[in-house]
C-alpha cells in the first residue's frame, strides 16, 4: 500500500508547528498588495501578521488569487514522484475556486503516474475549519487507515466542523464586498458584531447579531458550547486576525470555564481570509453536531 500525503492550501491557516506535527504540505495561493504578487504562506514569510493586518488598519485593501494550475502541477508531481497518493483537501468551493483547479489538474498529472492516486476534497470551510480536516485526515492516514479510508470518513466529517467567528469592524468585509457600505456604516456606529458559521453547502454567512466586542467573544463561545461533542477528548481551535493578548487571554478563559475541552490550539488567520475578514477578527471551532443550516432555507 502506497504512502498518503494529505495537502491543503493558503486558506487552511495551519501554523508551522502543526504543518510539521501532522507532515501536512500545502499549495500556495496568492496576495496582491499595490501591485505586487507574493505567495500566501501559512509561515508568514512575506508578511508577519502584524505587518498584513496594519496595512488594513490604515484603510488599504489586500487581495487575494486562488491557486494556480502550475502550483497545483508542481506540488501533486513532487508528492506522486516520492510515491505518495494524495488527498487534496481544499477550502470550501463556495469561496475559492482552488478545488475544482485542483480537480482537473489532478485527471491531467495522472495521465503520467496511471497507479496513482489524487482525490481532491471540498472542505466546505476555511480558516482553521479547513485545516482541522487536513489535520483529521492526516491522522487517519497516520493510523494506518486505507486510502478510500481515509477519503470517506474525511467527507462524512466536514459538516461536523462547528464555526463561529466574529468580527472587530464591518470595513474590510465592505472592501471585500461582503456588505454594503451603509450597512457597515451603521453596523459600526451601533457596535453591531455579526456571528459567522461556515453552512452545510460551505457559505459563510451570519446567523446573528450582537452588540459589543465582549458580548459577541461570549456568544461564539457559548454557541460553540452548545454544539461541540466530546469536548474533553478533542482540541478547539482558536484563530484570530492579530488581536491583543488581553481578548485572547479573555476568550481562552471563556472556552476553559464553558466548554472544558482537552487543549486549546490558537492559530492567527492567515493572509487569504484575512484580506477578507479583517483585522481583530477571532473565532473558535471544534468537532460537534452535523451543520444543516443552509443559506436561505432556514435552520
Amino acid at each position: 500500500m502506497k504512502k498518503i500525503k494529505v495537502l491543503t492550501d493558503s486558506c487552511s491557516d495551519l501554523s508551522g508547528e502543526l504543518l510539521t506535527k501532522y507532515d501536512i504540505d500545502y499549495a500556495r495561493m496568492s496576495t496582491i498588495y499595490q501591485g505586487q504578487e507574493k505567495p500566501a504562506s501559512l509561515t508568514w514569510e512575506e508578511y508577519t501578521p502584524q505587518e498584513l493586518y496594519n496595512i488594513m488598519r490604515k484603510g488599504e485593501r489586500i487581495t487575494t488569487a486562488q491557486v494556480t494550475t502550475q502550483e497545483f502541477m508542481r506540488i501533486f508531481k513532487e508528492y506522486l514522484s516520492k510515491d505518495y497518493d494524495i488527498i487534496y483537501i481544499g477550502c470550501s468551493s463556495k469561496q475559492s475556486g482552488s478545488v475544482n483547479t485542483g480537480t482537473v489538474v489532478a485527471k491531467d498529472v495522472l495521465k503520467d503516474f496511471a497507479d496513482s492516486k489524487i482525490t481532491c476534497i471540498d472542505s466546505l470551510n476555511a480558516c482553521i475549519g479547513e485545516g482541522m480536516l487536513a489535520i483529521y485526515a492526516a491522522e487517519l492516514a497516520a493510523a494506518g487507515k486505507s486510502y478510500e479510508e481515509v477519503v470517506n470518513e474525511t467527507l462524512a466529517a466536514r459538516n461536523r466542523v462547528n464555526q463561529y467567528v466574529t468580527v472587530h469592524s464591518l470595513d474590510a468585509l465592505k472592501r471585500a464586498g461582503r456588505v454594503k457600505a451603509s450597512s457597515a456604516f451603521l453596523g459600526n456606529l451601533m457596535g453591531v458584531k455579526p456571528i459567522l458559521i461556515s453552512d452545510a453547502n460551505g457559505y459563510q454567512t451570519p446567523i446573528k447579531k450582537v452588540r459589543g466586542r465582549a458580548t459577541s467573544f461570549e456568544e461564539i463561545v457559548t454557541q460553540l458550547a452548545a454544539t461541540i461533542e466530546n469536548p474533553a477528548d478533542q482540541t478547539v481551535y482558536l484563530a484570530h486576525a492579530d488581536c491583543n493578548a488581553e481578548e485572547l487571554e479573555m476568550l481562552k478563559n471563556m472556552i476553559n470555564e464553558k466548554i472544558k475541552c482537552k487543549d486549546i490550539c490558537t492559530v492567527y488567520i492567515g493572509p487569504i481570509i484575512g484580506a477578507s475578514i479583517g483585522p481583530d477578527a477571532i473565532g473558535v471551532w471544534g468537532f460537534g453536531k452535523e451543520i444543516t443550516y443552509k443559506v436561505g432555507e432556514g435552520k
